[in-house]
């Protein structure tokens, strides 16, 4: 049992790396510390407790953790250090080794991570972890973000995501439900949900992803719901015909496509080929004509050669999606990619990324020309730039307004209009 006395008026920070899912995860920690007696810092004040939520996905991912900790550190000199997060399941040792680490957590140990206190490195096997802890958070943020699932059993060749999470595993249906309707009450307009490979969401409660989708959209306290990243071998018809049915479910997806060549996606192990990707793009479209589809893409992987990254390029060029997410592949220890040749230049991979995200920018903005003269529900977020605020369609266009804190996680009808295309977003006048 702690004693939450031992930590009253103690101060912490927090910085999150990553995806969607370590930020609801952050705030899940940040609740928890609460409930001890230890407050967020606020602006200016030192904190007793620094965590840093950490990602791996690349050796760029594992370098930004770096930087980060020793910045934090230098910003709270006197803070414990907490490092957590894929990058400390991974590497606990080369994490523990960085000067002001006081403590690394795995990811079995890191939602109790006060009885730890006393430890260097507090890290167990990651096939240990069985259990799944569901959060549903915000943050500093305006959305809420509610954990449905975590851990991957695809083990596509690049990547460690399953060495560093585990196997797939999820909440319970009823219990998720609960959790959305108390975002509600809170007073909570949107959720996203997040999770590792959430469309592999019921493996260890015997429900489905189609199952949750149905129940959460009968979640009377929230009016929108928004799919983060989804497999597109997971992402059914019946998923998509839903949505496009739902008043609450956002005409937003988020896809990993990884490559455009039939060839690569083989190397990767993937689940799919280009035609069935193409297909399921194409059935979006074809019930949700103004459906926001985000890809993931990934150059320079080992084995993909000139002629696959054109012919990927070609592809991509072809099909109808909104954004591109291109990554730059990295060699990550104990992958399977590790054994395939050839090695792709760093250069190359550099030029390879820059031609997609060329194809990335004119894609979104096609996408925005073409929503010119409709009209939207904008949630508009706390985030303040200059005079202005910001939020975003139910479709993910970004909308921009002069600052009024009483639109702050307000649900607002705007005619899109006046497009920036040197911004890529719609600025939005409220008043007249």
């Amino acid at each position: 049992m702690i004693d939450t006395h031992l930590f009253q008026d103690k101060k912490a920070v927090y910085y999150t790396l990553g995806c969607k899912l370590n930020f609801a995860e952050t705030s899940t920690l940040g609740k928890y510390l609460t409930g001890q007696g230890i407050r967020k810092a606020l602006a200016g004040e030192k904190a007793d407790f620094c965590v840093v939520n950490t990602c791996s996905v690349t050796e760029l991912a594992d370098k930004k953790c770096r930087q980060a900790i020793r910045r934090i550190k230098k910003q709270h000199p006197e803070a414990f250090m907490i490092v957590t997060g894929c990058y400390a399941q991974l590497k606990p040792e080369e994490v523990s080794g960085i000067e002001g680490v006081d403590l690394v957590l795995g990811s079995n140990q890191k939602m109790n991570l006060l009885d730890h206190l006393t430890d260097k490195i507090a890290v167990t096997p990651i096939k240990e972890a069985k259990t799944f802890i569901p959060s549903c958070s915000k943050g500093d943020r305006t959305r809420y973000f509610l954990k449905v699932q975590d851990g991957c059993d695809y083990y596509c060749s690049y990547c460690t995501i399953p060495f560093a999470r585990g196997r797939s595993r999820n909440g319970k249906i009823a219990d998720l439900v609960r959790m959305a309707e108390q975002a509600g009450r809170e007073g909570g307009k949107e959720i996203v949900l997040t999770g590792v490979n959430i469309g592999d969401f019921g493996k260890t409660t015997g429900e489905t992803f189609f199952d949750l989708v149905q129940a959460l959209d009968k979640v009377e306290t929230i009016e929108r719901f928004r799919i983060s990243s989804i497999e597109p071998n997971l992402l059914t018809d019946e998923i998509v015909e839903f949505v496009a049915h739902s008043e609450k479910f956002a005409p937003h997806f988020h896809i990993p496509l990884q490559s455009g060549s039939d060839d690569v996606l083989k190397l990767m192990r993937r689940k799919y080929n280009t035609a069935f990707f193409k297909s399921k793009i194409e059935k979006i479209k074809t019930l949700l004509p103004d459906a926001f589809i985000g890809v993931d893409v990934i150059v320079g992987v080992r084995g993909e050669t000139d002629k696959h990254f054109e012919e990927a390029k070609r592809f991509l060029e072809e099909l109808p999606f909104s954004q591109l997410h291109v990554f730059t592949y990295s060699e990550r220890p104990g992958t399977m990619a590790l054994q395939i040749e050839p090695v792709v230049s760093p250069r190359e991979k550099q030029e390879r990324s820059k031609q997609l995200l060329l194809l990335s920018g004119e894609k979104t903005k096609s996408f925005y020309r073409s929503q010119i003269g409709t009209t939207h529900k904008v949630l508009f977020e706390h985030t303040r730039r200059d005079s202005f605020m910001q939020g975003f369609t139910e479709n993910y266009i970004k909308i921009e307004s002069v600052y009024d804190p009483n639109r702050i996680n307000q649900l607002i009808d705007v005619s899109l209009e006046n497009f920036n295309e040197e911004q890529t977003t719609f600025i939005i006048s409220l008043y007249g």
